[in-house]
């Protein structure tokens, strides 16, 4: 099967929106590969540390609210 990674990434930003807190900070609870895409795409703040948090950059907070209304939102 032939995963689109870019739409696994977008549904965990959107997750990550459910888990903020201190405004710009979410529970990294997802797989470290897309942690990392994530990085990569300039969403998120390095994941790698003790934290049991991430960063969300400003990017990144803006697109993951969006993400979570377009995807969970009901019409």
């Amino acid at each position: 099967m032939d995963i689109d990674e870019d739409k696994i990434d977008e549904a965990a930003l959107a997750l990550m929106y459910l888990t903020l807190h201190d405004h710009f900070r979410a529970w990294k609870q997802i797989d470290w590969e897309v942690t990392n895409r994530l990085h990569e795409k300039g969403l998120i703040c390095d994941p790698v540390g003790k934290a049991k948090s991430v960063v969300l950059t400003d990017e990144g907070l803006k697109k993951s609210e969006e993400l979570f209304y377009k995807i969970f939102a009901k019409n």
